[in-house]
């Protein structure tokens, strides 16, 4: 086996929500090593403009190439949708997987699909990102989309399967009665913790939900295995933050269901 076969994959996002990425990616992939970075100073980006999520971005993706990844996975719907192209220029010949790309190429996928719901930040729907992918591959299939930014914070708090989360989700999912989509995307790194309870609340068995997450991970691991890059001893997590790192540490093994060894504080400027 190679040294960049045990080089690590890269991953990264604003905040902590893209630790539901890292799962994703311990499952599938669980002899891999891991580098996940959280912007945790200058999070959310959801209300900086697309020129400072660029800037923040490419950052970011200096410090991982630094770090040797050998893949760059883009946890974070806001940095997909403006600054995607721009990683991969900086990447080079390391390959760059986003979770909007990822998300949209499952819901596609799936046979006889006439509409697409999306449940995102204010951020990622008005950027429309979603939108414009699954149209740029079918212009039939109808798209509705929903932002739902109460669910960020109710996620971070544990509050994923009680009184409060289950009205709120039954407010953002209104919008789908009667509609009959036939995928719901999730669109933000945080949702996948309500992955149990959305079909409850949404009553539509049909609706298939996509998960992000899941979709960027099996994605990571068929182009790994098709660079001849997969790793065959046992996976290590290692987290990066930009502040914070003992609140993310808690946050982190709540997402992630296990304790977490250190945290590292860097500095990007």
């Amino acid at each position: 086996m190679s040294k960049i076969n045990s080089a690590p994959i890269g991953i990264f996002d604003s905040g902590i929500g893209g630790l539901t990425v890292a799962k994703a990616v311990m499952e599938a992939l669980p002899n891999e090593n891991i580098i996940y970075f959280g912007d945790t100073a200058r999070v959310p980006y959801g209300i900086k403009s697309e020129e400072t999520v660029r800037m923040y971005a490419l950052q970011i993706t200096d410090f991982l190439l630094k770090k040797g990844v050998k893949m760059i996975l883009i946890a974070c719907n806001t940095v997909s949708a403006s600054a995607k192209k721009e990683i991969i220029d900086a990447a080079g010949e390391i390959p760059v997987l986003d979770v909007i790309t990822a998300g949209t190429d499952t819901a596609i996928s799936q046979k006889e699909h006439k509409r697409v719901g999306i449940i995102g930040t204010l951020a990622t729907i008005n950027s429309q990102a979603y939108v414009q992918a699954i149209q740029e591959i079918d212009p039939n299939i109808e798209v509705i989309q929903q932002a739902a930014p109460l669910l960020v914070p109710l996620a971070e708090e544990g509050w994923i399967d009680n009184e409060v989360a289950r009205q709120t989700l039954s407010f953002y999912l209104d919008v789908f009665k009667g509609k009959e989509i036939d995928s719901l995307i999730l669109g933000c790194t945080h949702y996948p913790l309500f992955k149990d309870v959305i079909p409850e609340v949404l009553n539509r068995s049909e609706t298939k939900i996509i998960d992000s997450a899941d979709s960027i991970a099996k994605t990571a691991k068929k182009e790994l295995k098709r660079l001849n890059l997969l790793n065959e001893s046992t996976g290590t997590l290692q987290c990066f933050v930009s502040d914070r790192p003992q609140r993310f540490q808690e946050l982190a093994e709540r997402f992630l269901g296990k304790e977490l060894q250190d945290v590292t504080l860097v500095d990007l400027n």
